[in-house]
């Protein structure tokens, strides 16, 4: 479902990628591993379409991102693309459950009624529907992060991007995240491109892609 295509991406005279191409099957996990400036971030913000290649192509569902510009993309974007970072980003005057709605209402395409009925869906499949009128200064980091995957799911994306998505939380909250992504994947068919220098969260994944040097050098993929 999404193949990208000899990406080359260079930042001044630094080239960070050098003709990288990948493929990612619908319902898979990948991760993506490297020391911290191979270029992981990059490709990931590249796969998303938060930023361009200087060459290359990226398809999600056949059609070429890479031809998209301006509101086309943004729309693209948000309809079929799903984000978790590091920080949870949610905004603090806001809700869990109106942080999980905001990008269903920028969508445009269902009532209102139906985003906080998606959005409720979503806060308990991921054992957060009591924390849903709390702001997220009155949440554990934990729940604020799956907070952020709610919202990420809230327009049944194609596929989720997520970078160094348990880079903020301890250790046990890192892997209840790390089940997370699984249990959404078994259930809803979920596809996730991870980031990560968790090497556990990386060994999980069907398909595991090291970067250095611009280049993939190594991919483990399960049987």
């Amino acid at each position: 479902m999404l193949e990208a295509q000899n990406i080359v991406k260079s930042y001044t005279n630094l080239m960070v990628l050098k003709s990288i191409s990948l493929k990612v099957e619908r319902g898979s996990i990948v991760s993506i591993v490297g020391a911290s400036g191979a270029g992981k971030s990059t490709l990931l913000h590249i796969l998303g379409t938060l930023d361009h290649p200087d060459d290359g192509n990226v398809f999600i569902n056949g059609l070429n991102l890479t031809q998209l510009k301006g509101n086309e993309l943004a729309a693209f974007r948000n309809k079929n693309i799903g984000f978790v970072f590091q920080f949870h980003n949610l905004l603090p005057e806001f809700t869990a459950l109106e942080n999980v709605c905001i990008p269903a209402y920028f969508a445009n395409n269902k009532s209102d009624k139906e985003v906080i009925s998606r959005g409720m869906e979503l806060l308990e499949l991921l054992g957060i529907s009591t924390r849903k009128d709390h702001k997220p200064s009155e949440m554990s980091g934990g729940e604020q992060q799956r907070t952020a995957v709610a919202r990420a799911l809230v327009n049944n994306p194609a596929i989720v991007f997520a970078d160094e998505p348990s880079g903020n939380l301890d250790s046990h909250n890192a892997e209840e995240l790390h089940k997370l992504f699984f249990k959404l994947r078994e259930e809803l068919g979920q596809t996730f491109v991870i980031v990560t220098h968790n090497e556990e969260l990386a060994d999980m994944a069907d398909t595991k892609l090291e970067i250095k040097d611009g280049y993939i050098i190594d991919q483990q993929k399960k049987e």
